[in-house]
């Protein structure tokens, strides 16, 4: 299921460019390239604000007229809400027609918009698709559809693969001066096989296909707002169950606090397979060890982490059993470290007494 865009053709589409009127001029002029993605970026949130409130009309306005739109509405907190208050998901949605549309420019900021959306698109995406009497949610999963056909051809039918270091050499950086006669070949781990084209989202398919989604916000992660960050991490501990269970704590010396994460959750407990874990894993990875993300982040993640732990340990899946185990262990030990350093910084800030000099007499 796709969406048909809505752009028509204009007659400026007929008219020669710079360059063509011009052949002095080269090829690819920067200043015609920055003027044509701003116009495009402003005919989008135009275009935005159009289909949502009229009380997000004047924030859109002036996001429209920055210098750089696309990164102004992608820093943007109050348009991220409006978004995420009006998104239904259905085919009639215009803001998943928006989100389409969107992505399927050229633009690389605009695609960053769309992809700052996909924790709020999964989440509510899987959150209704597994109700007892889902609703119609073909406007989400055009949308997905669009991020999987793009990660298909990134890929060009090729699996995402990791080389594991050979730990039996004395370093995984430098080479040995002495090469063993017989090179074992390196370990090569699969992250996801090659990617088949898909028509539609089928029961069978759907897991791969919102996990790519998720892996191409993971590749993008280092961009995304620290809203969308906390919207993931607030969806995957709905999603795990965010029931209290004492092997949530397990390899913590004091229970945390999960009042305030359980009543922020979003989201049910749904189905988790390893094509959704995996990507998800990834992602609270970067949110709980990223060193530039807010504490708000981080303490989402530890806590989808040990409800992840919690549920892995329940279903008995070895592999999430020791990939969130893991995270819990590196989230305490550089908890373990700040807390150490910090101890370090305020004892070497405290004053201490001047000493007197020390006055030696010596006779003669």
């Amino acid at each position: 299921m796709e969406f048909h865009r809505s752009d028509s053709s204009s007659p400026s589409s007929s008219m020669p460019t710079p360059n063509a009127a011009d052949p002095k001029k080269p090829a690819t002029d920067p200043m015609h390239s920055w003027w044509e993605s701003v116009s495009k970026a402003r005919s989008r949130i135009h275009a935005l604000a159009a289909i949502l409130p009229s009380s997000s009309h004047d924030p859109l306005s002036s996001l429209a007229d920055s210098d750089r739109p696309a990164l102004s509405l992608l820093s943007s907190p109050t348009a991220y809400a409006a978004v995420s208050a009006s998104l239904s998901g259905s085919h009639s949605d215009p803001l998943c027609h928006w989100l389409y549309d969107t992505f399927l420019s050229t633009d690389p900021h605009l695609r960053l918009v769309v992809l700052s959306f996909v924790p709020l698109l999964a989440g509510l995406y899987l959150s209704r698709i597994h109700s007892p009497e889902p609703p119609s949610l073909a406007g989400f999963e055009a949308v997905l559809l669009a991020l999987y056909a793009a990660e298909t051809r990134s890929r060009n039918g090729k699996p995402l693969l990791v080389t594991i270091p050979d730990l039996s050499q004395p370093s995984i950086y430098h080479a040995p001066l002495r090469k063993p006669q017989s090179l074992s070949p390196p370990s090569v781990g699969l992250i996801s096989p090659p990617l088949e084209p898909q028509l539609g989202v089928k029961s069978t398919k759907r897991p791969a296909i919102v996990g790519v989604a998720l892996h191409s916000f993971f590749s993008q992660i280092s961009h995304m707002p620290a809203w969308s960050k906390l919207d993931f991490c607030q969806f995957a501990a709905a999603w795990a169950g965010a029931a209290p269970c004492p092997c949530r704590n397990q390899f913590d010396d004091a229970p945390i606090p999960d009042h305030t994460q359980i009543h922020d959750a979003k989201g049910d407990r749904i189905p988790l397979p390893w094509e959704i874990l995996q990507p998800a894993l990834r992602i609270l990875g970067h949110c709980l060890l990223g060193p530039l993300n807010s504490p708000d982040v981080k303490d989402a993640a530890s806590f989808a982490v040990r409800c992840l732990y919690a549920r892995a340990s329940h279903d008995l899946v070895p592999q999430a059993i020791l990939a969130t185990r893991s995270l819990i262990q590196l989230d305490v030990r550089t908890t373990e470290a700040a807390k150490a350093n910090a101890g370090s910084n305020s004892n070497a800030n405290t004053p201490t007494k001047v000493k007197k000099p020390e006055i030696l007499l010596v006779s003669k």
